[in-house]
């Protein structure tokens, strides 16, 4: 095959991946730094996704929809985190067993609201086309997506590395107690970092759903695919999410166009391989 097929193909590949890391970046905020085993992120993505494309026709603008699916699916975040999820902080189970029946719930509005025919949200019309470069054309849209993630990968960088929020955050992991004897509200800033993390995956669905679709199913697929970045790239890392993205992203891309009828074993394949090497991941600290 010529050189320029693989080149497409590692582009397809790293804006796919760019598309999962706005969605692991908030599963990594919740699962890996939270500890709070939340299986919702998936109804998460899918209901952002069609609020953005309900919202987008009034508004008339994709960014306006984007921060509107992206608002509600906060909003949705921190009433179940406030409401449910708090009253089984700290039980794996119980907040794996809840999360998962919640996800149910919001697949099953989501079918009841919307119905169960593939919509696109569409694409604003200066994102429409292709860039040419190198004499190979990019989609417009994917290089925006791509500098998307870029974007939300440095502000996460920031706020958890460079700000007192982020240093209340690590430590809050660690020890809770003492976080609490100086006097900092912990639960609230718990319940802002799940805000934020839902954020991500209601911004993930308008976004993914220019960029894919939006259909009944996709939530557990997202999940799926989000559950394999953070495992792979390790729980409670940020870097390990950048490549853990990166890296089922080009799977995922490859495997398809190579090996269509083994697209889900060229990802779990090398996941099982990296977990029996390095069991707490490629950038696992705890």
């Amino acid at each position: 095959m010529p050189l320029t097929f693989y080149l497409v193909q590692a582009f397809n590949g790293i804006t796919f991946g760019a598309l999962l890391f706005l969605l692991a970046s908030g599963f990594t905020l919740i699962f890996g730094l939270m500890r709070v085993v939340s299986l919702t992120h998936g109804a998460f993505y899918l209901l952002g996704g069609y609020i953005g494309l309900t919202a987008l026709r009034p508004l008339g603008n994709f960014g306006l929809a984007v921060v509107a699916g992206a608002l509600a699916i906060g909003l949705v975040g921190v009433l179940i985190e406030r409401f449910l999820l708090r009253r089984v902080w700290g039980q794996p189970l119980a907040e794996a067993l809840l999360t998962f029946g919640l996800a149910f719930i919001l697949a099953d509005a989501v079918l009841m609201i919307w119905g169960g025919d593939p919509r696109n949200v569409p694409i604003p019309r200066f994102l429409r086309g292709s860039v040419v470069a190198f004499g190979l054309f990019f989609p417009k849209f994917r290089l925006f997506t791509l500098l998307l993630g870029v974007g939300v990968a440095l502000f996460l960088w920031w706020l958890l590395a460079c700000t007192r929020v982020g240093r209340i955050i690590r430590a809050g992991v660690d020890d809770l107690e003492m976080v609490a004897a100086l006097g900092i509200n912990i639960r609230a800033v718990f319940t802002g970092v799940f805000c934020l993390g839902s954020m991500l995956a209601g911004l993930a669905g308008v976004v993914g759903g220019a960029f894919l679709s939006l259909y009944p199913g996709a939530d557990a697929e997202i999940l799926l695919l989000g559950l394999v970045v953070v495992i792979l790239g390790g729980l409670g890392s940020l870097e390990g999410a950048v490549v853990g993205s990166l890296v089922v992203g080009l799977l995922d891309t490859f495997g398809k166009a190579f090996f269509p009828e083994l697209s889900y074993f060229t990802i779990f394949g090398p996941m099982a391989l990296v977990l029996a090497l390095r069991p707490r991941g490629l950038f696992g600290r705890v």
